[in-house]
């Protein structure tokens, strides 16, 4: 999606009349109706200096430009592109990340710096880096940019930034992402403008820009699909921004602990998507071909099952199973016996081990006793279970008691749901889990839709299945596992005779629901979803969760006798305590959540309770409506939402 579009002529004519303000104000109000005049009127600075960058005859009149235009697959945005052709005829696209800093300094992190932004101090990636990696996501995802070879040519420019004696932020030998996107800074318009004349000598009548905007998007990579190519050392995720430096980070922290014996704890928060479990097998391959020995962690099986799978015919299975263990596999390790653990989904945490849960005495204390350097992925609202006691206090605090360095980083790049921030906190909003802003539109970024029968919920998955086995049928837990069908799909445990509808739990005799050729003939739980995605969902709520009375509720005795996840609560429930009632509300809460964002490209729901699907169809037409209106809200281009650490 690209917010504005013109020719250089017509740029060039917006910023000389003042109406460049206007002209972006209006496209994010049709296109994006979420943000403030205030943020608009931040980039009427950087587009001063681009009007005398652009203000030559050497760049073609006709010459494209676009501001802000959205990455396939994610929430980020390109600030400025330039599109032409060059001498020779080939398309060529100009990527420039502009800022307004006007000092950095160097960190030990590979292509990060720190910086003033967001009110304080921040490490954020280098803006070289940034427009590289923005440069390569394009190349990636845009099938019909990489198939025409149309040219790609990232720079960075702090219009600001006036360099100091010693400033390492040109260097390239400390900032390799320079040689690959070369950085102008105050005073550099000369240089820029003939780095852009460089490349763009002919106009394309815009053609390159639709190519941009329309070209065909490959579908979004899933890491059970990628893992194979990604322990053999190959690149198949871009990290961008926020990812960066949490990845650099917790190389550093872990190398520090490896050579010091010091002991380190990493603790990474991020929302669905923000590639937390990429990132956790990024750095066990990474840190494994630096010689430490090094692990992935889950206390969900199914993900651990899937990549297992999927390396069976490359790795022997003692290999496979030494680098994906299960929380409760270090109760008997010794101090620091390991060099790196890497806890994915840590908010599933136990206390203690074993089928019994009597091994043992704390899960995330024996994991930052058994490691030098323990990574933490967490998200607290996706605790699904009365007994996940994994959360950042507990970390912090087992940490404090064993000496270890607590490091806190955040990430916020979002590449679920087709990158939409917007569906995410739509969904946090309706479901009750934390209010967020009403003038969030996601119509245009993600595929939502709510059914009135779950016969038509199954054959929309159905069809979605049948081009490459990615979409699969999830539901909440109020519905009996039957003991006797439990490795039979004819035998339905789901039963919705309103609807004339049945179907089978997932079976229980595979791990590998997720990946299994006809496993979308069963409908999976919680427990077989959470850390893996699909390009599609299709959600059954039960009657667990309802609406009524203007408020959507929960009703925990509508959970199934099986579904052990609020086991230890349901006598207290019954009690009518407050606290056990707040935990089991909050569980069904972010089971629902979690279950509304595995899908990649959408999600499509069926509700049991009548009410509540008329409210998701009411939210998801105000929604519409709202979609367009400007609320302002106080933000500014490069606010602490960009850079949440």
């Amino acid at each position: 999606m690209i917010i504005y579009q013109a020719t250089k002529e017509e740029f060039l004519e917006h910023v000389e009349e003042d109406l460049i303000e206007q002209k972006i104000y209006e496209q994010y109000s049709t296109k994006i109706g979420r943000t403030s005049q205030s943020e608009i009127a931040s980039w009427n600075h950087s587009m001063q200096y681009m009007y005398k960058v652009l203000n030559t005859n050497a760049v073609p009149r006709k010459a494209g430009i676009a501001i802000e235009y959205r990455l396939p697959t994610t929430s980020k945005r390109v600030d400025f592109i330039i599109t032409g052709e060059n001498e020779f005829g080939k398309e060529t696209v100009i990527i420039i990340e502009l800022k307004q800093w006007q000092k950095a300094e160097r960190v030990n992190k590979e292509d990060v710096v720190r910086t003033f932004v967001g009110h304080k101090e921040r490490e954020v990636a280098h803006p070289s880096y940034q427009a590289w990696s923005y440069a390569a996501i394009i190349r990636d995802y845009n099938e019909t940019v990489q198939n025409q070879d149309i040219e790609l040519h990232p720079c960075s420019y702090l219009h600001n930034y006036i360099t100091q004696d010693g400033d390492p932020i040109l260097d390239e030998e400390i900032y390799g992402c320079l040689k690959k996107a070369p950085l102008f800074k105050n005073g550099d318009v000369k240089k820029l403008r003939e780095f852009i004349e460089r490349y763009v000598q002919k106009p394309d009548q815009n053609k390159t820009l639709y190519k941009i905007e329309h070209g065909k998007i490959r579908p979004s990579k899933s890491l059970q699909d990628a893992l194979l190519k990604m322990l053999q050392g190959n690149q198949e995720f871009v990290m961008i921004d926020s990812q960066k430096v949490v990845y650099e980070t917790a190389l550093n922290q872990a190398r520090f602990a490896f050579d010091t014996g010091k002991k380190q704890v990493i603790i990474v928060e991020g929302g669905p998507g923000t590639g937390k479990s990429v990132l956790a097998i990024n750095l066990l391959v990474q840190l494994t071909n630096e010689s430490m020995v090094c692990q992935y962690i889950s206390k969900n099986s199914a993900p651990r099952e899937v990549y297992k799978r999927r390396l069976q015919s490359n790795y022997k299975k003692s290999y496979i199973d030494n680098l994906f263990k299960g929380s409760g596999s270090y109760v008997d390790s010794n101090k620091n016996e390991l060099d790196v653990l890497i806890v994915d989904e840590a908010h599933r945490l136990n206390e203690k081990s074993g089928m019994f849960k009597n091994i043992g005495e704390n899960q995330t204390k024996e994991i930052i006793h058994a490691a030098k350097c323990a990574i933490f992925f967490i998200d607290e609202c996706q605790r699904v279970t009365a007994s996940d006691v994994g959360s950042i206090e507990e970390i912090e605090s087992f940490a404090k008691k064993q000496g270890a360095q607590v490091i806190k980083v955040g990430l916020d790049s979002q590449f679920r749901c087709n990158g939409s921030d917007g569906y995410l906190a739509w969904i946090d909003d309706v479901l009750g889990i934390r209010e967020t802003a009403n003038d969030i539109g996601f119509e245009h970024d993600y595929l939502f839709e709510v059914l009135d029968n779950p016969n038509e919920l199954k054959q929309i998955i159905y069809e979605k299945n049948s081009i490459n086995n990615k979409a699969r049928m999830v539901a909440g837990y109020c519905w009996e596992w039957i003991k006797a069908g439990k490795e039979n799909t004819n035998v339905h445990d789901i039963n919705l005779p309103d609807y004339d509808f049945s179907m089978s739990w997932n079976l229980g005799n595979t791990n590998t629901w997720a990946i299994d050729e006809e496993s979308v003939q069963e409908v999976g739980c919680i427990h077989t979803c959470q850390g893996l995605e699909f390009d599609y969902v299709g959600v059954i709520i039960g009657m667990d969760m309802i609406y009524r009375d203007g408020k959507v509720i929960t009703d925990y005795t509508k959970r199934a006798k099986t579904d052990k996840s609020l086991n230890g609560l349901l006598g207290k429930c019954k009690k009518r305590e407050n606290e056990a009632l707040a935990l089991a509300d909050k569980i069904i809460r972010n089971t629902y959540r979690t279950l509304m964002t595995r899908g990649q490209k959408g999600c499509y729901v069926f509700c049991e309770d009548i009410e509540l699907g008329k409210y998701l169809k009411e939210r998801m037409q105000i929604n519409k409506v709202q979609y367009g209106e400007m609320k302002t809200i106080g933000l500014i281009a490069e606010g602490v939402e960009n850079y949440h650490i």
